[in-house]
């Protein structure tokens, strides 16, 4: 029954219909994800170089953002954010909106710790050669925080993707909506299906960290043959001169 059922539990009823089931969960997933780290990042930046005052109040704002939960963050984001803004805004972009604001706000508190393990050293280090504060933060503190903290980040990008399955609130037909209709048309077989729908989402969750796991491998290829390459010019630099002749 429940292979009679994986097309729909897959997708829904697409492209017949809307896109449904695990590729809507994986397409939020995705979008979610890529916006709260985007948004998240640049919160990081904005505390770290915003006035005190201005940095007190934003992360007061994100403190609010964390304690909220996602279920009622996504609710007020669709009633709300329509008679705010007096636009209507779809539900699948709602979710992921409500998704990546959340996610921003734990990115964000992630990357600024990752700011301050760097250290002062290499900050003023760079600034002795003429590098601005921005650049200091972008070109040198940034990318060894990312490294850094990368494993956190995989983790926020799997509970991202677990958190879509509150999308039912506001009518979406995620994977676990779909599993609801499924387990409504076929009495008996809630097991089989419930099942089918855990492995599903362990598939998408295991992609998304694998994803995290491959640029954290990547990074440190990098960071190792730079590492060597600033060696071997140091070398070749404090080597003595052969005498002519």
């Amino acid at each position: 029954m429940v292979l009679r059922q994986l097309p729909y539990l897959l997708a829904g009823t697409f492209p017949d219909g809307p896109l449904a089931g695990a590729a809507l969960t994986l397409w939020m997933a995705v979008l979610a994800c890529a916006g709260a780290t985007v948004l998240g990042i640049g919160l990081a930046v904005l505390l770290d170089r915003a006035p005190v005052p201005l940095a007190r109040a934003a992360r007061a704002l994100l403190a609010c953002l964390r304690a909220v939960p996602v279920l009622m963050l996504v609710f007020w984001t669709y009633f709300l954010l329509p008679m705010l803004a007096g636009v209507h805004v779809g539900e699948v972009r709602t979710v992921m909106l409500a998704l990546a604001l959340i996610g921003a706000a734990y990115i964000a508190q992630v990357m600024e710790a990752g700011f301050d393990a760097i250290g002062r050293g290499q900050r003023n280090a760079a600034l002795a050669l003429g590098m601005t504060p921005m650049q200091a933060l972008w070109q040198v503190v940034l990318p060894q925080s990312l490294r850094a903290m990368l494993p956190s980040l995989g983790n926020i990008w799997v509970s991202l993707a677990k958190d879509t399955s509150l999308a039912y609130i506001v009518g979406v037909v995620e994977l676990s909506t779909v599993a609801t209709q499924v387990n409504g048309r076929s009495v008996g077989y809630a097991a089989e299906v419930f099942l089918a729908v855990a492995l599903l989402y362990f598939v998408i969750c295991l992609s998304i960290e694998s994803v995290a796991a491959g640029l954290l491998l990547l990074t440190r290829r990098r960071a190792r043959a730079a590492s060597r390459l600033r060696r071997a010019w140091g070398s070749v630099a404090l080597a003595p001169a052969r005498p002519k002749g």
